[in-house]
């Protein structure tokens, strides 16, 4: 089992409770779900097992957390389910016009489901990107491309992998309808973002689900957080990327 930390935030929001060297130490050091510190005080064996404990805990109230990824270790996020609007520039460094965007968090249990149901206002046909980091320890992204497959053979597809969806941390998928401008994408935090011109249909799909809108939802990726995936993991996206007729191309430059 593999373990990496993402800094992508300011230090202030490190956790609080444990030092930057001795979470890289830990997790380093995982082997197997056993924890070995490299030294032995008994201040690094009290954090070893706060760390583990932390590691294995994945409700946090009514919602639950796929194995893919775990929030900080002071709980600066607790995770809630729902869906909230942002906005960002059709092009970079532009203002003029807005993409609406939903962000989406939802429990484990209706996670997969409600993915699957967003991807039907797309159309038949759609283009599929599969992502990630698997050989770069979280400090790369590779996205693999597939275009023109059947929305109804995709989805087959899906629901074959569906543990290495939800529960790989170094594992996306975005799926695309050029034609009308629309993105579904569920990425390696397992939050769904739906980029459209037209959201309405998307939002129906949503209160089936009974996911509410919440524009004050905090979100995993606004805090220090820690990704998790397996060899097995790496092993079944393989087996995904094959099964898609994707370009293999990027396994020789890891």
């Amino acid at each position: 089992m593999t373990y990496y930390i993402n800094n992508e935030v300011p230090p202030s929001s490190f956790c609080r409770f444990f030092a930057m060297d001795t979470l890289k130490r830990f997790y380093r050091n995982v082997l197997q779900n056993r924890v070995a510190f490299v030294s032995g005080t008994n201040e690094d064996r009290i954090h070893s097992l706060e760390l583990e404990s932390h590691l294995v805990t994945a409700k946090y109230q009514n919602f639950t957390l796929t194995e893919a990824i775990r929030p900080s270790l002071d709980l600066t996020i607790i995770p809630e389910q729902g869906y909230k609007y942002i906005r960002t520039p059709l092009q970079k460094n532009s203002a003029r016009w807005l993409m609406p965007i939903l962000t989406i968090s939802v429990s484990l249990e209706g996670l997969f489901d409600t993915f699957l149901d967003l991807l039907d206002p797309l159309g038949n046909t759609v283009h599929a990107v599969l992502e990630t980091s698997h050989r770069y320890s979280g400090a790369h992204r590779t996205e693999l491309h597939r275009e023109h497959i059947d929305l109804p053979v995709l989805k087959s597809f899906l629901y074959e992998h569906e543990d290495l969806l939800l529960h790989d941390g170094c594992t996306g998928i975005a799926v695309l309808a050029p034609k009308i401008r629309a993105e579904v994408r569920l990425d390696e935090h397992k939050l769904i973002y739906v980029r459209a011109k037209s959201l309405g249909p998307f939002e129906q799909i949503l209160h089936r689900h009974n996911i509410p809108l919440n524009d004050t939802m905090p979100l995993i990726t606004e805090a220090e957080h820690v990704h998790i995936t397996r060899d097995e993991h790496f092993q079944r996206f393989r087996t995904l990327q094959m099964s898609l007729g994707m370009d293999e191309s990027y396994m020789a430059a890891r």
